[in-house]
């Protein structure tokens, strides 16, 4: 799914105590820092905000990073659960402001690598230009391909092209325009490729013989104005668990392009 704006946070929250494990854990994953932002890659299984499970969140954790008596680094955006890879925090309360603004203003270019079954959609590129809606299902709420005059219709559109494909499985290449909830995920499953792991819109939990053991979702790359006045490009390669199955299903080719 592609990156949403956080659940706003009270100015003056009550630090969390971590455990030695947890601030080396959060500390591991940062992959670039300066005095205005953190950018983490974040591992599938660690929810950004509001986690149902008893274990600390990734927002949670950014109180690694506070200074003593100050203010701890914000989420700019959020990735679902179980997708992984780069997601952006603030240091300070003016980096939060222009981050935020800037990606409403859809300032922020957001790329994301998925593995996709069976095989590559038809066509092998192209935009998907499909509104959403969201549906509720007792506590689970899921996201649906909805006619745009619909009253809760909400636009979304996603760029994909296809990396590497075999008959059973294709690595994609995919840009979301808006940040709908589950829009990767749902557009995937539009065209009859869900992403494989994603049990809740289809996606199978085996693939050329191979079990996957998660969503194959990573963001692998964000670009985004920096409040210095540059713009910044940050990348996360994907893990391990994405790389193995990649190349077991023959698509590894895909990754270096």
């Amino acid at each position: 799914m592609s990156p949403r704006p956080p659940k706003k946070t009270k100015a003056h929250e009550k630090p969390i105590t971590l455990t030695p494990e947890e601030v080396a854990f959060i500390r591991g994953i940062v992959i670039a820092e300066d005095a205005h932002i953190i950018a983490l890659n974040k591992p599938a299984g660690l929810s950004s905000q509001g986690g149902r499970i008893n274990a600390n969140t990734l927002d949670e954790l950014t109180w690694a990073f506070a200074r003593p008596g100050g203010s701890r680094p914000r989420l700019v955006h959020r990735l679902d659960r179980d997708t992984s890879g780069v997601i952006l925090t603030a240091r300070t309360q003016p980096a939060a402001s222009f981050l935020g603004k800037a990606m409403i203003a859809k300032r922020f270019r957001k790329t994301y690598l998925a593995i996709v079954a069976p095989g590559a959609p038809s066509p092998r590129g192209g935009v998907i230009d499909s509104a959403l809606r969201r549906e509720s299902i007792g506590r689970e709420a899921y996201m649906r391909i909805s006619p745009a005059d619909h009253p809760d219709a909400e636009t979304a559109k996603t760029r994909y092209r296809t990396l590497a494909a075999t008959p059973e499985a294709a690595l994609m290449e995919l840009s979301p325009e808006t940040g709908r909830m589950h829009q990767l995920r749902v557009h995937m499953a539009s065209l009859g490729r869900p992403i494989i792991g994603d049990v809740r819109y289809g996606g199978a939990l085996m693939a050329g013989g191979l079990p996957v053991p998660r969503l194959m979702l990573h963001a692998v790359k964000l670009t985004f104005p920096h409040p210095d006045g540059e713009t910044m490009t940050i990348e996360a390669p994907p893990p391990e668990d994405f790389r193995t199955l990649a190349e077991g299903l023959g698509l590894a080719a895909g990754l270096e392009r």
